[in-house]
């Protein structure tokens, strides 16, 4: 079977089990938040954190506790990485240094999971388990339910409550969150991912010198790692370590938990609204830029140019011979279309314009579909654009799901599509104009630059993967990507919360004749059409400066 052959069956067979899922999924996580009943072990976890889960809450106060719940977990992982030489189970590990450590406690607070450290010679069992792995579940939660509280701000009518905070992270991490990755635990076990708690030993003696391996609770967090689009890896080699990705078919696994969530909350979304066909419509969205940038990726690394490409069927360098080029080109786009930042090749060492495809699909937004809850909400905020925007075509108030988008709606979903734009390219402006930051760079030119601006790029999106040429472990990386990733992170937050609030307030708006159908065809070309030019008349003067040079040069 030819290389190009087999990256088309998987993305096949990727495409199928997604199908099987959304529908069960779906219409599970829209239950999950609109029961009004609560499982005994929920009132114990009420009872614990002093919260009454029955309690609506407006969108200020669902924001104060969003921001609390953050900030107390970006201090408790901040000092247990400080502690950790006197913890036990560190395997001889040295407490983090300070600017690592905060860099570290925001990136899996916020859901990026950025790394500029070597897990397996950094992080012992505690600061992994405790730490980094239960922060891959709450950050997870956290986005869903911002996502669910915004999709109440279209279904609710007259009132300014969006729901409760505490109820809606509880539920999201007790129901979906632990059961799904425990499963997906269970699977990765039985193909080989490891799971233990061993120390550090030599396994054999290569080129003079010894090899060291340590052990750990891998598949557990491998799990939530991809089903929680968080991304961060046990090991520096990440999802290309066979410790935590031991074969194609896990492989392909992983690929299918880390997009399975944001796919299926279309149809919770659309099952909450009351229109199941709003929901196949945003659907419709994602799965087309999706694909669209997978066919893209795998045009680009299975160019054969040049004899060496030629025998080795395709860009092979820097990505894992048990995966090949399709395989990985998948897993590239999905990882960095969510806010997952998983990584099983090496993204410095595509093809110019493959480089180029991984930072453009960050670029978006991280919507197609994007990350668990932020996909959808980013996603909804396009739709706002989108419906203004052929509003002012015809000359009409825009209207979307029987709320009119008036002039505080547009100027909220204004503010969340620049804030993220803003924080990349003034930050990645100010690290190659300043004399210190640029000697961080592996490459000069075009690639150099495109290693600064993928960092900032993933900070600010909240994805967390890297070029990897880029020496990120420095007090001003460590420093200014992680206020990339609490503003990427928040900002947005702020606005996606007052625009829930301000559509809830709302009576709704009958359909007319002269009302835009956003469950058609029409709206979905629309909806891709303005995504893809916002973004690139924003980025485009630092893509041309970067990979597409890059790109057109070699």
């Amino acid at each position: 079977m030819g290389s190009v052959l087999a990256g088309i069956l998987q993305l096949l067979a990727l495409i199928g089990a997604l199908a099987l899922a959304y529908i069960p999924l779906g219409n599970y996580m829209a239950k999950v938040y609109s029961s009004d009943q609560h499982w005994r072990v929920e009132k114990w976890t009420y009872r614990a954190i002093g919260a009454n889960p029955d309690t609506e809450m407006t969108w200020t106060a669902y924001l104060r506790g969003v921001l609390a719940f953050s900030a107390v977990g970006v201090l408790f992982l901040y000092l247990l990485q400080r502690l950790q030489g006197v913890l036990p189970g560190s395997l001889g590990f040295d407490s983090v240094n300070p600017a690592q450590s905060f860099n570290t406690a925001v990136s899996f607070v916020t859901n990026t999971n950025w790394q500029s450290y070597s897990g397996e010679q950094t992080m012992g069992h505690v600061v992994q388990t405790a730490g980094l792995a239960v922060q891959n579940f709450v950050s997870a939660a956290v986005g869903i339910a911002v996502a669910v509280a915004l999709v109440r701000g279209f279904a609710r009518s007259r009132t300014g409550e969006l729901g409760n905070f505490w109820a809606d992270l509880v539920r999201g991490t007790i129901r979906i969150l632990v059961p799904g990755a425990f499963i997906a635990a269970v699977v990765l076990v039985a193909c080989g991912v490891i799971q233990n708690f061993s120390g550090i030993h030599e396994v054999g003696q290569f080129m003079g010198g010894s090899q060291q391996w340590n052990g750990g609770a891998v598949a557990s967090q491998e799990a939530i790692k991809e089903f929680g689009t968080n991304g961060g890896g046990y090991f520096n080699a990440n999802s290309a370590h066979p410790f935590e990705n031991s074969t194609p078919f896990t492989n392909l696994f992983e690929i299918f938990l880390l997009l399975v969530i944001p796919f299926s909350l279309t149809r919770a979304f659309g099952v909450m609204v009351g229109s199941v066909k709003q929901g196949y419509a945003i659907l419709a969205t994602m799965a087309t830029i999706w694909v669209g940038f997978v066919a893209l990726m795998m045009w680009t690394e299975f160019a054969h140019h040049g004899p060496a490409l030629q025998i080795a069927g395709g860009a092979m360098e820097g990505k894992e011979v048990r995966f090949g080029v399709g395989s990985s080109s998948i897993f590239a786009v999905s990882t960095t279309l969510t806010s997952t930042g998983a990584v099983d090749s090496f993204h410095s060492s595509f093809t110019g314009l493959g480089g180029g495809i991984n930072i453009l699909g960050m670029q978006l937004g991280e919507i197609a579909p994007g990350g668990t809850g932020s996909g959808l909400y980013g996603m909804l905020i396009m739709a706002v654009i989108a419906v203004f925007i052929a509003g002012l075509m015809v000359g009409r108030t825009p209207e979307y799901l029987g709320k009119k988008i008036g002039t505080r709606e547009v100027k909220l979903a204004a503010c969340y599509i620049l804030i993220t734009p803003a924080l990349v390219l003034v930050l990645a402006a100010i690290s190659m104009a300043l004399p210190t930051p640029p000697h961080s760079m592996l490459n000069s030119g075009a690639h150099g630059f495109s290693e600064v601006l993928y960092a900032f790029t993933s900070a600010a999106n909240n994805n967390g993967s890297a070029f990897a040429g880029l020496n990120a472990n420095t007090d001003w990386y460590n420093t200014m990507l992680g206020v990339a990733m609490l503003l990427g992170r928040f900002l947005p937050m702020v606005f996606v919360l007052a625009l829930a609030g301000s559509l809830a307030e709302q009576r709704p708006v009958p359909e007319t004749a002269g009302t835009l159908r956003t469950n058609k065809p029409l709206f979905v070309g629309l909806l891709v059409g303005a995504i893809l030019i916002i973004t690139g008349l924003t980025y485009f003067p630092a893509l041309a400066l970067g990979p597409l040079a890059e790109g057109l040069a070699s």
